[in-house]
Order: structure tokens, then sequence, then C-alpha cells
């Protein structure tokens, strides 16, 4: 028997390739025999550079840039074939700031602008920003300045980092520095709008600490940004799919002329997911939460399409697991398992989420071992 893993992160706890490697672990448990083969994925958030790398090669490159909030980060992206590959997560991740520190109406993408920015100065023709796992809500805003196109208050002072602070945006001044002949490609599989109930900040302000009011003044922040941006860009693009992603990223990079592509299919197209298939039993995917959202097309479901075409079974192994077995058989998936319920809770999961991870994979191994 051969068999496939091929997972995203469980965000904030396992980097794609422990989850790789704690899946192994339990079914060589359970199945010693079997032949594994280990294809960590990605779909634009954290891990998404890492994921590459380890599939393309390439030159990796290291700059200090802001943090989310008030530190300097040391963020890493990747250059390979004249095309930089930008995580943005490495510069304003949620993993970044402890829970207790979340700060939704401040934290801000700069760092992501100061990437692109350090990534102009080399020989690429493409840059592919990778979106997902965000703790800010800025709308892009921070994006701008770390090109130098600075957004300015009322009073023409420079506005501060953060969704709460774009209400009083007058106007942009400078020029995004980025060459004219760059390609600015945004890798992601959210495809929510920047505004309103399936917005940035009504969908993922909850996550990063936003409560109530503070989703309301990031809404109101955003529609006034989106405003600002289509004066200065040109481009209203506070409709368009996948405006919303990491927290309003998005619609800073349409704005800049930006094309949406999947994250989940370049990174299947780029790691040769497809070709790897061959000869393949059973395809394992997982990520942190298998929900209502990976049946709008993450990674999940983009790899269990993959086993569908080819005819093969694909299991989930999720840290939580909230889609029936009637919807997960709509998109190709066999069966989801979850590490929390096979814990005992989601606690006991936490406190080792690799071992429990492994523990759930010797099990499910067992069952699938005839």
């Amino acid at each position: 028997m051969r068999v496939m893993i091929a997972p995203d992160c469980f965000g904030g706890t396992l980097s794609a390739t422990e989850v790789a490697d704690a899946v192994a672990a339990g079914w060589r448990r359970s199945r010693p025999d079997v032949e594994l083969v280990t294809r960590p994925l990605s779909d634009g958030g954290p891990g998404f550079v890492e994921v590459l790398h380890h599939s393309l090669g390439g030159e990796l490159h290291q700059v200090p840039v802001n943090g989310p909030l008030r530190r300097t980060v040391i963020a890493t992206w990747l250059e390979h074939d004249g095309t930089a590959y930008i995580e943005s997560a490495q510069a304003c991740g949620l993993h970044l700031v402890a829970p207790e520190d979340r700060e939704p109406l401040t934290a801000h993408t700069v760092g992501v602008g100061e990437m692109m920015y350090d990534a102009n100065d080399f020989d690429v023709h493409t840059m592919v920003v990778g979106l997902g796992g965000t703790a800010s809500t800025d709308g892009g805003a921070g994006l701008f300045s770390g090109l130098n196109a600075v957004p300015l208050d009322t009073r023409d002072q420079v506005l501060p980092n953060g969704g709460g602070a774009l209400i009083d945006c007058g106007r942009i001044v400078g020029q995004v520095d980025l060459r004219d002949e760059v390609t600015i490609i945004a890798a992601t599989d959210v495809e929510n709008p920047l505004l309103g109930e399936h917005g940035a900040a009504r969908t993922f302000g909850p996550q990063k600490g936003a409560d109530e009011l503070t989703v309301q003044r990031l809404e109101r922040g955003l529609a006034h940004w989106a405003d600002i941006m289509a004066q200065a860009c040109g481009r209203d693009v506070r409709d368009l799919p996948g405006a919303g992603a990491a927290g309003g990223l998005g619609a800073g990079l349409l704005a800049l002329g930006a094309r949406v592509e999947s994250g989940a299919g370049l990174v299947r197209r780029l790691t040769g997911l497809d070709e790897a298939m061959a000869g393949v039993d059973l395809v394992i995917t997982g990520e942190g939460s298998f929900d209502w959202q990976s049946l709008r097309g993450k990674l999940a479901v983009n790899v269990a399409g993959a086993a569908a075409e080819r005819g093969l079974p694909c299991l989930v192994l999720a840290g939580q697991v909230a889609v029936g077995r009637r919807q997960a058989a709509s998109v190709g998936v066999e069966r989801a398992y979850s590490v929390a319920e096979h814990a005992g809770s989601v606690e006991a999961s936490l406190a080792d989420p690799a071992g429990t991870l492994a523990a759930l994979a010797a099990d499910v191994a067992a069952q699938w071992g005839t």
C-alpha cells in the first residue's frame, strides 16, 4: 500500500511539515509496511515559503521588517526562476502575536510592503504574495506605506498604522515603489469581498480579537479606505472576490493591479502534487479546522479534488471537524477525523499537538489497514 500525506498547516500549532511528520509517525506505528509519500502544502498562508522552497529550491532572502504591532521581525521570501514568493504571514501573521496581546485596531501590513520593496531590488518579473493567517485588518494600508505610498490623515499628518485609523484617512501621497514590469499575483483561496456580512472585518475580525464594536469600527474604516484607494489607484476593488483576504490585504494588492490566483492550486501545480499521486492508493490531507470555509475551496478540498480525479479515496485529519459526512463526500472526502474528538477535548489536543495528531493517525491507519 502506498499512502500520500499532503496536509496544510494547523494554524498556530504545527507547520505543514510538522503535520506531515506527525501523521507519518502515527501511520508507521500501526502500518510499518506501508510506503509513505509526504507532500506538505500551503494555500498561501503560513508555511507558503517553506513548502515552495522544499519543492522548488531557489534562494531564500531574509529581511528585517515591521511586524504586525511594534516589534521588528525577520521575514523570509523565496526567489526562484524570476519570481519572488512572499508570505504575508511572515510579516504580519497572527502567530506572531500572543492571544492576550492582539490589537485588531492597530495591527498592520507595513512589513508585507517592505518585503515587496526588498524583492523589487532583485531581478524578478513576478511577485506572488501568499495571503492568510494575518493579525491585521487594515485593508492593505500598511502595504502602501511599506512601498512608500504613504496614507495621510485629513490634517496631512502620517496616518497611524492599523484598521482603526482608516476612517481618518484623507489621501495617499507618493507613488508605489515597484518596477512597472513586475506582475503581482495574490495567492489565496478566500473569495470574500472587502465589506459586508462576508467581508474582512465581520468574517475574520473576531478571530483576530475584535469584538462587535471593534468590527463596526473596522468596517467603517475599510469602506472609507476603499474610497481612498479608488481615488489614488483608479480601481474600485471593494466587491472583487479575494478583496477581503488577509484582513483586506487582498484589496490593497488588487488596487495595485494584482490578479488573484488560487493559492492551493498554485502550490498544487508547483509542487507536482498530481504527478506524485501516480501509484498512490490512499491520500491523506489535513488542516486546523475542517469546516464550511474548507468547502469553499481551501487546500484540503483542493487535494480531495485531485484525488477524486484519479479515483483515490481521500481522508482528512483535522484539529476540529465541523462538516458532516454527506458534505464531506460532496467534495471528495471519504472520511474526516477530528484530533480534538480523539484526544477528548480541544485543550487536550492543543497540549500536545504533534502527539495527539500522531495518535489519531495510528488509529486511522489501523482502520485502513486492509
